[in-house]
């Protein structure tokens, strides 16, 4: 995994949509950076936009949608370094589970009450390309 230094544009512009809370956006721009990546940093890509479209179902209090994300981001987050090409993927690992732990300690019917404010942005600083 050493081999990736750079990220995709189309992932770099999916974390800045992710960093302003446009959740749906971001989720656009790390599928398509996920659907270009031959590569395994791929999966990298799936997990973040996982988790983007996990936040956009809290934002919508969907609280089902939510849970069935972050299950499944877990999968693609879990075998990443803590840092990977300039994203803090251990701190978006434990902001993601904190999030998640108020989510189900609200449960289904309290999920409007949610603290947005638990949605926080990932961590990231971009890498130049050498050359």
């Amino acid at each position: 995994m050493s081999k990736f230094t750079v990220l995709d544009p189309r992932a770099s512009e999916g974390i800045h949509l992710f960093n302003n809370g446009r959740y749906f956006e971001a989720h656009e721009a790390l599928e398509t950076a996920w659907r270009a990546e031959a590569g395994s940093v791929r999966d990298l890509y799936r997990g973040i936009l996982q988790v983007a479209v996990c936040y956009l179902h809290i934002t919508r209090h969907n609280y089902d949608g939510a849970t069935k994300m972050y299950r499944r981001s877990q999968k693609w987050l879990a075998h990443w370094p803590d840092v990977m090409m300039g994203i803090q993927v251990a701190q978006l690992r434990a902001d993601l589970d904190i999030a998640v732990a108020e989510l189900q300690r609200l449960g289904p019917k309290d999920i409007e009450s949610f603290d947005l404010a638990l949605l926080k942005p990932i961590s990231y600083e971009q890498t130049k390309s050498k050359g």
